[in-house]
């Protein structure tokens, strides 16, 4: 009876460790991120070239970012990797307004469905928290190797954010395209729905859907990955959704020098729906006071 109690208590032991190994499993990804921006549609189409290099040199820094992946079994951390401005490179007032509008630091914990995002919007602090997105993966039978990983297909169709500034795009462009080629044909093109009233923000739209395709290993059997993406069954290397591309370039598995993964507290508590009421109501006041300087000029 000693004997066999001794076994129970050895195996006992061993099944605390095997749960204490997987507790203390851990990686850290990184990522580069692009984002793409057809310049010939903004400005109604009718900005110089010189225009338009300066404008992209200005958004480079908003448009190409290297984030950083800390996750484990069940959560995960995704966060800007932080760098200082290079002179001339678009920084200060611009960078500072920008960032205003662009994501900040996510957590998701996959147990719980828990998604949170630290955000400053114009010098207050915000924890935006929602559910995980309910992607349905369809799995392809695709494959491709990034780095030393086997990576699978998968593809899905996701609603939009409607206040997502990486998507946007103006409207009814094919229309715009149609005038300018009757413009070059000598033909006289008249827009009666346009006013001096009329602010840039009417012209611009972020689809209802958009189409992600994403690139999985099993080698690494974690459902998660970059920004929100999650759901499939190995780490996600690469997401392609809309404008933007996300590539994981590296990967440490079990560092040395472990990053916490903590649930961040800080900034007013409200959802995604209450925080781009926030967003919109203060892009309307700044339009209210850019129709106002107009108006009295």
């Amino acid at each position: 009876m000693k004997q066999f109690t001794a076994k129970l208590s050895i195996v006992f032991i061993f099944m605390i460790g095997l749960n204490a190994a997987a507790q203390d499993f851990q990686g850290q990804a990184i990522y580069q991120a692009k984002t793409s921006v057809d310049m010939d549609s903004w400005g109604n189409g009718q900005m110089s070239e010189q225009q338009k290099k300066m404008i992209a040199e200005r958004m480079k820094n908003m448009l190409e970012k290297t984030y950083v992946l800390n996750f484990n079994r069940s959560e995960a951390t995704y966060k800007e990797e932080e760098k200082l401005d290079a002179p001339g490179s678009g920084g200060g007032m611009w960078s500072g307004m920008m960032s205003s509008f662009t994501g900040g630091p996510q957590y998701k914990n996959i147990k719980e469905n828990v998604l949170l995002q630290e955000q400053e919007f114009f010098g207050k602090a915000f924890l935006v928290q929602d559910s995980l997105p309910n992607l349905e993966w369809k799995l392809e039978n695709e494959t491709k190797q990034i780095g030393q990983y086997t990576c699978f297909k998968a593809t899905t169709t996701k609603k939009a954010d409607e206040m997502d500034f990486m998507s946007m795009r103006r409207k009814n462009k094919e229309d715009d395209d149609k005038k300018e080629a009757e413009k070059k044909n000598g033909k006289k093109v008249q827009d009666s729905t346009k006013t001096e009233a009329d602010d840039p923000f009417d012209e611009l739209e972020v689809p209802k859907y958009i189409i992600v395709t994403a690139w999985y290993t099993p080698q690494i059997p974690v459902s998660t990955g970059p920004a929100e993406y999650h759901g499939l069954p190995g780490l996600i290397l690469e997401v392609n959704a809309d404008r933007t591309i996300m590539l994981c370039t590296k990967i440490v598995m079990n560092p040395k020098d472990k990053q916490n993964i903590d649930r961040p507290k800080k900034g007013d508590v409200v959802t995604r729906d209450e925080y781009n009421k926030i967003m919109k109501d203060k892009i309307q006041e700044m339009r209210e006071m850019y129709g106002g300087r107009g108006r009295r000029n």
